[in-house]
């Protein structure tokens, strides 16, 4: 059976633990995610697992990276199946601040960034996102203090981004990418998969059909134009 994994909330009591932690000379790893946890998240703790002794899991819906139109409010939270999921993982530690404990009264401090996080990408159609990412992630490593952190590759701009971050500000973090993973038809798991249609699911696979079609053109030695338009 597997044990329940250690849930704090205060900074304080993360202090203490991770804290115990290092006081057995373990190195820590980090996961940070905002819950609705499915298969690719597992596969981002069992890397972590194989990088690090101790494991902590992070749970917090970022509103700084959400923009008044967006999801915040709807945003998928599945707290009773994510801890059952990490205590079947032997997850160490679960950091579940609420927005209080990470934006308390007066808070003024921003990390904005530009290289990766100016790309034309995300960034494009989502001015305010990575300021917000880059903000909590900075807050997330400076109380976690770990060793490494994981995240998806799904998310490559935000990779990139979280990278040229820890590297620049000398946090001490290796970051390290993990592989996404994808339902059998090839659609990249995602919490939000659950706001897709039924007709809407059927499509979402088309393109990253679209993806390996042009990735075989351009390893066949097509010019990026000619994969792009479909070998035309």
């Amino acid at each position: 059976m597997s044990r329940p994994p250690m849930i704090v909330r205060t900074v304080p009591a993360l202090r203490r633990a991770l804290d115990g932690f290092r006081a057995r000379k373990a190195t820590v790893a980090l996961v940070p995610t905002m819950g609705a946890l499915h298969d690719g998240h597992v596969s981002l703790v069992r890397l972590a697992k194989r990088r690090a002794k101790r494991v902590v899991v992070s749970i917090f819906v970022n509103p700084t990276q959400f923009a008044p139109t967006e999801d915040f409010g709807s945003y998928p939270r599945t707290w009773k199946a994510d801890v059952a999921r990490l205590a079947a993982e032997d997850v160490d530690l679960i950091w579940n601040p609420d927005v209080k404990t990470m934006y308390p009264d007066g808070f003024a401090t921003r990390i904005l960034t530009e290289g990766p996080a100016t790309a034309g990408l995300e960034d494009r159609f989502r001015p305010h996102f990575f300021g917000g990412v880059t903000t909590v992630v900075g807050k997330l490593f400076t109380q976690c203090r770990p060793d490494f952190a994981v995240f998806g590759e799904k998310d490559f701009q935000q990779l990139r981004v979280v990278t040229q971050m820890a590297r620049d500000l000398d946090l001490g973090v290796k970051v390290v990418g993990s592989r996404t993973v994808r339902e059998r038809d090839g659609l990249a798991m995602s919490s939000r998969n659950v706001y897709l249609s039924p007709e809407e699911r059927a499509t979402a696979p088309a393109l990253y059909r679209a993806m390996k079609e042009c990735a075989g053109r351009l390893r066949a030695g097509g010019g990026i134009e000619a994969a792009i338009a479909g070998g035309a």
